[in-house]
C-alpha cells in the first residue's frame, strides 16, 4: 500500500507557520535580544538545521515574521468619500506603524532584507490598501491621485518620520499629509 502524499508546500507551510508562532511567543515571554535558533526550533518543534536551511540565520528569520505581521489584516474602511477613507487609512498606517512593535516590526524587515524583498513586500502591502481606497474612488467618479503620487506624498514622508524622527506623529499629522496631497492635484495624472 503506498502512503498518501502531502500536497506540494503543505509541510513547508506548517514549518514556517510553527516556526513563526514559536517566534511571536518567544519574544513576547522572553524579549527579543534572548531569542536564538535552538529555542525557536526548540519551540517550533523542528531542528536547528532546518531553520538554518530555510532562513539563513536570526535576523533573517525574525525579518520574515516581521514582514507577515506587517501584512494588513483587514481592508481599508470605506466612509464613502476619498478623502474621508484615504484618511483614515492614513490614521490607521501611521498608528499602527508608529508605535514601539510597528517600529520594531519595520526595523526587523528591513535588517534581515540583504536584497530588498521584504522591504518591497511591505511596499507592496500598502500600495494594495491604497489601491482598494482609490478604486472604491473611482467607482464613485471621484478624482483620485495615483497610488505613486499617495505613496510619495503620504506615505514616504510618515516612514521617514517613523524611522528618523518620531517625534509629533499623531493623527493630525496623517490628516494634514493627506489634505495637502487632495488640496495640491498638480501632480495628478490626467
Amino acid at each position: 500500500m503506498s502512503r498518501q502524499m502531502v500536497r506540494p508546500g503543505g509541510r513547508s507551510a506548517r514549518v514556517q507557520e510553527s516556526v513563526h508562532t514559536a517566534v511571536r511567543e518567544l519574544v513576547a515571554e522572553v524579549g527579543r535580544d534572548a531569542v536564538t535558533v535552538p529555542l525557536v526550533a526548540a519551540r517550533a518543534g523542528v531542528t536547528p538545521s532546518t531553520v538554518y536551511r530555510r532562513w539563513g540565520d536570526l535576523q533573517e528569520l525574525l525579518s520574515d515574521v516581521a514582514v507577515e505581521r506587517l501584512r494588513p489584516d483587514t481592508e481599508p474602511e470605506d466612509l464613502g468619500g476619498l478623502a474621508a477613507d484615504l484618511t483614515a487609512w492614513a490614521e490607521q498606517f501611521l498608528d499602527e506603524m508608529a508605535s514601539p512593535s510597528g517600529r520594531a516590526y519595520i526595523r526587523d524587515a528591513l535588517l534581515g532584507d540583504p536584497d530588498g524583498t521584504n522591504a518591497g513586500r511591505c511596499s507592496a502591502y500598502a500600495a494594495e490598501q491604497i489601491d482598494l481606497v482609490l478604486a472604491r474612488a473611482a467607482d464613485r467618479a471621484e478624482t483620485a491621485p495615483d497610488v505613486e503620487s499617495v505613496i510619495d506624498h503620504v506615505v514616504a514622508p510618515m516612514m521617514y518620520r517613523i524611522l528618523f524622527r518620531p517625534d509629533g506623529l499623531d493623527a493630525a499629522y496623517a490628516r494634514r499629509l493627506v489634505g495637502e496631497l487632495l488640496a495640491d492635484r498638480s501632480g495628478w495624472p490626467d
